[in-house]
């Protein structure tokens, strides 16, 4: 199953230079597939847990946009375990998602600014739904 796993991402990754999928690589970055994966589910694991107690604190904007982003930026930012982080900038700026990119990451300033400088729970909602809806998109 690993082996099939490895395989089927190596081959995306051809054009692109190193990434955490080659095993070749040697440094800082060298991790076996094991590894990888055990990466991406705890970092996806800790996005989803600050998601879901983003919730619990719902009426308290401060507390609800910095675990909501917190939690949205580890579950984007576990790819990176898989692909590399070369690879996974590469394809978020690709000129196909540019746009959703640099919206996902406009709201996720604007959330923050919204809820830790201005403390306005619906213009913190707003951009959280926006940031969602680009994260979707």
């Amino acid at each position: 199953m690993w082996a099939k796993l490895n395989q089927s991402m190596l081959e995306g990754n051809e054009e692109g230079g190193e990434g955490f999928l080659d095993e070749e690589s040697d440094g800082f970055c060298a991790l076996s597939a094991t590894q990888r994966m055990y990466g991406f589910a705890a970092c996806l694991l800790a996005g989803l847990v600050c998601m879901f107690l983003s919730l619990i604190v719902f009426a308290k904007p401060i507390k609800f946009a910095v675990l909501f982003t917190f939690g949205n930026l580890l579950a984007v930012g576990s790819t990176a375990f898989l692909f590399g982080p070369g690879q996974q900038m590469r394809m978020m700026f690709d000129s196909v998602r540019v746009y959703a990119t640099a919206i996902y990451l406009g709201c996720v300033v604007i959330a923050l600014i919204c809820a830790l400088w201005i403390h306005s729970k619906i213009l913190t909602i707003i951009a959280i739904i926006c940031e969602v809806c680009a994260l979707i998109w």
